[in-house]
């Protein structure tokens, strides 16, 4: 059996990305260990432990202050109870909503984008059922 254990996403400032993820999203932080020898910082953010869910590793190079997101990459997605009342709450907690909350284009399913402070984007989904 596989799964996925985490998304890596470089940043440029750790404590503003760890506060995005714990204060404006809801995650906690799982773990970080810092690795002086390489300059860098790994930061675990998640909802849950990562041994049940997957997570968001957050990597800070200590020399690096930002980077070029690319145009690969695409988003995370989060499921949410409610998309419309998720971006009102990230919303006022300083979040950016960079796609406000409606039918996603060529469909019906309702959704949302907002952007964390390194301008990586995470979709919105209302949970199934």
């Amino acid at each position: 059996m596989m799964r996925i254990l985490h998304t890596m996403l470089r940043v440029g400032d750790l404590e503003r990305s760890i506060n995005f993820y714990t204060e404006v999203l809801g995650m906690r932080l799982l773990r970080r260990h810092e690795y002086p020898d390489g300059r860098f910082t790994l930061a675990f953010v998640g909802y849950n432990e990562e041994s049940t869910q997957t997570v968001i590793e957050l990597t800070h190079n200590w020399d690096t202050k930002s980077y070029d997101l690319g145009t690969g990459f695409g988003h995370i997605a989060i499921e949410v109870e409610d998309v419309y009342s998720a971006v009102e709450q990230i919303r006022s907690s300083g979040g950016k909503v960079v796609r406000e909350p409606g039918p996603m284009k060529h469909g019906s399913t309702v959704i949302a984008f907002v952007e964390d402070p390194d301008g990586y984007k995470i979709e919105l989904l209302n949970q199934k059922g």
